[in-house]
């Protein structure tokens, strides 16, 4: 048992602040909230906070660690002036060039760099064509390395090789949630990660893709991940050939429902609005990711019913996407203020007790012990109604001390608990191979 002693704890759904008391944990779960809980549990290992902010863990509700290694990127990359083409040009060009090898130190680095930023979790959404069969179990390992907790999926698809590629990609998403399943059964290892069955988007996955997508959720009893309507094409596409509305389309093939996750959503229609409140399904805003791809800004913030915060491959540092989210959203002329928005971050743990059949997201007796512990000297009061603010205008990744996953501080004290600088110098490596098959056409 382990006692976090004089802690500042800061909820944010709902809004809640409290100095110097202490959290018991035991296990993976906190099993009490309160003053001087050392002397309840004089067994346990007591370690003193100095006043730091515990809060619940934070959720990147959408991302993809598979662009892990291309910061800096020297392949040639053609001129892209719209979204498409970006797609084509550099992303749909990357993902064809992952292997095993790369995936993995992708998403090692990927989830390092989330630890250190605050992140307990991150849902992740991929994509390696060339490397679809075995390719989410490798990201299951970069998960359970460094011990962040995790969902992941694959980006089922057409666009590069038909029917063909439509059923590799499902097979590895039930092959994966089976592998779970398994895992889950045998118990030898820590249950990290879980299973979404991914799709990349409508106008990528024909009418027979979405019939093999709603026997995949059948069968494994998870929800889908996918993008929509992230720009205009998406919808357009959506009424030339189908002559429907994006998520109605996907309703007929029941694939919304209550673990379905859409990201971005910048075009849906009120009556898919409606739709996804209706099923009680969940929408990713990834405001730094629209800002660079220019698809323009999501207006309908307040319309959902449920929304969380992503970043879309843009890292996973959701104290900054917090803070682009609430400014874009101001500068939009939108109402909201950042309660709202710390709303929306702490929602993220809502998508993980969906999915892990688990309680997640408040500092609580039977909750999971996902924390962010931060150093934060606030210059000015903190309190239930200003937390929103101090996200906004103070707290950033810079705050973040130590992390727990799952009842273990996976970062202490700013380390981890193995050296990561020669992961570092093989990632340099496997991506500089990455960006040459690029260029080659691999």
């Amino acid at each position: 048992m382990l006692v976090l002693k004089n802690v500042t704890a800061v909820q944010l759904n709902p809004a809640w602040v409290q100095e110097n008391i202490d959290i018991a944990i035991e296990g993976s779960e906190i099993i009490d909230v309160g003053a001087n809980l050392s002397g309840y549990y004089p067994a346990a290992t007591v370690k003193e906070m100095h006043g730091r902010i515990v809060m619940p863990g934070m959720v990147c509700a959408h991302n993809h660690f598979y662009s892990g290694l291309s910061r800096g990127i020297t392949a040639q990359i053609p001129p892209s002036p719209d979204f498409i083409s970006t797609l084509k040009n550099l992303w749909w060009r990357l993902d064809r060039a992952l292997d095993e090898e790369t995936l993995y130190y992708s998403g090692v680095i990927c989830a390092l760099e989330a630890i250190k930023s605050g992140c307990t979790s991150v849902i992740d959404h991929h994509a390696s064509p060339h490397y679809i069969a075995g390719s989410l179990n490798t990201l299951r390992k970069a998960f359970l390395k460094t011990g962040l907790r995790g969902m992941t999926c694959f980006e089922t698809t057409d666009r590069n090789g038909g029917l063909e590629e439509l059923q590799a990609g499902v097979e590895e998403n039930i092959n994966f949630a089976q592998l779970i399943d398994k895992a889950r059964v045998a118990g030898k290892e820590r249950y990290l990660v879980e299973a979404h069955i991914g799709a990349h988007a409508p106008f990528t996955v024909s009418n027979a893709g979405l019939a093999l997508l709603r026997g995949a959720i059948k069968q494994t009893g998870r929800g889908l991940h996918i993008h929509a309507a992230e720009d205009l094409y998406d919808v357009s596409h959506s009424h030339d050939k189908y002559g429907k509305d994006l998520l109605a389309r996907l309703a007929e093939f029941d694939l919304i429902d209550n673990k379905t996750l859409i990201a971005h959503g910048l075009y849906l229609s009120t009556s898919d609005i409606q739709l996804l409140n209706e099923k009680d399904g969940f929408l990713v805003h990834n405001a730094r990711s629209n800002m660079n791809n220019h698809v323009g800004y999501n207006h309908q913030l307040p319309q959902y019913r449920n929304l969380a915060l992503g970043t879309d491959g843009i890292g996973s540092d959701m104290f900054e996407e917090l803070k682009f989210a609430y400014f874009k959203h101001r500068d939009a002329g939108g109402s909201l203020w950042p309660d709202s928005f710390a709303r929306f971050l702490g929602n993220g743990n809502e998508l993980l007790a969906r999915n892990f059949n688990a309680q997640f997201g408040c500092l609580k007796a039977g909750y999971k012990a996902d924390l962010t512990i931060c150093d934060y000297p606030s210059p000015t009061p903190l309190k239930a109604e200003n937390i929103g603010g101090h996200l906004a205008f103070g707290l950033g990744s810079s705050s973040v001390h130590s992390v727990m996953v799952d009842g273990v501080m996976v970062y202490e004290d700013r380390q981890f608990a193995f050296d990561c600088e020669p992961i570092y110098a093989e990632a340099r490596k496997v991506a500089a191979k990455m960006w040459r098959r690029m260029d080659a056409g691999i």
